[in-house]
This record gives structure tokens, sequence and C-alpha cells, in this order.
């Protein structure tokens, strides 16, 4: 029997109710699911991430849904995906990636994988790093508060 392997992607900094959808979505598509956690220095298309690469990796990789979590690689992200050789890989509903383009790249390097795009996580306002950073700063300012 083949194992189906999945592969989810993303930077996961401040984890949230979407990811874990996310997560959990893209674990049903196969019977392995591995995550590949960016890089703090690949992550240019959106503000860098608040927590270090090292941190994000190791609470994703203690979620209930995820088998295996690895750091992508620093120059080459599909170097991650030729080593796992996965069945499916699964996108969120807001990353940046341009389907049919992931596919040729795919194609090209002998990897034979389906896209998947996961839908939008629908409970909740808060299912975004970006939105979880503008309410703490909305609600308890952008000085140097102690919190407890």
């Amino acid at each position: 029997m083949t194992v189906r392997r999945v592969v989810a992607t993303g930077t996961f900094d401040i984890l949230h109710p979407g990811h874990i959808y996310y997560l959990e979505e893209s674990k049903k598509l196969g019977d392995e699911l591995f995550v590949i956690v960016a890089r703090d220095e690949n992550v240019k298309h959106k503000p860098h991430p608040i927590l270090p690469e090292e941190q994000r990796l190791a609470m994703i990789a203690a979620l209930k849904p995820v088998d295996h979590a690895v750091l992508g690689d620093h120059t080459d992200m599909f170097r991650p995906i030729e080593e796992i050789r996965p069945y499916i890989i699964t996108i969120g509903f807001n990353q940046y990636f341009d389907e049919e383009k992931l596919r040729n790249e795919l194609t090209e390097r002998g990897l034979h994988a389906r896209v998947v795009r996961i839908g939008k996580y629908a409970d909740g306002d808060l299912a975004s790093s970006r939105l979880i950073v503008e309410r703490i700063i909305e609600a308890r300012g952008s000085g140097n508060q102690r919190t407890g």
C-alpha cells in the first residue's frame, strides 16, 4: 500500500484557528501530513514574522494533524518537496501562489503532485496573523506596556 503524503506550507506566525483549519483539511486528503515552515529570511511577501522560525516550527510540530514538520530550504522552495515526494500539495485560501505556475514548476522538476487550494476558515474574524497583530495594537497600544 502506498502512503499518500500531503504537504502544507506556510509562515505560521501567531497560530490561529485558520491555521488549524488549513492543517486539518490538508490532513484529510492523505495519510501523512508534512508541513514546511517558511524560513525567516524567505518571508518577503508580508511583514517579517514576529516569532523566530525555530519556535514556529516547534509549534507546528506539536499540532495533532501534523505528522512531520520541517523548515523550508534557504534558497530553493522546491527542495523539501523533492525530498518528501507528496501526492498532494495544499495551499491556503490567502496564499499568494499562482496555482498554474506552481503546477508547471512542479512538472518541470518531475514532481506530479496535485495542487489543492484549501478554502477559508469561516468562523471568526481573527483567522489571520495580521488581523491579530492589528487587534493587539488597537487593544493594548503600540507602547511598551507591561502585561501580566
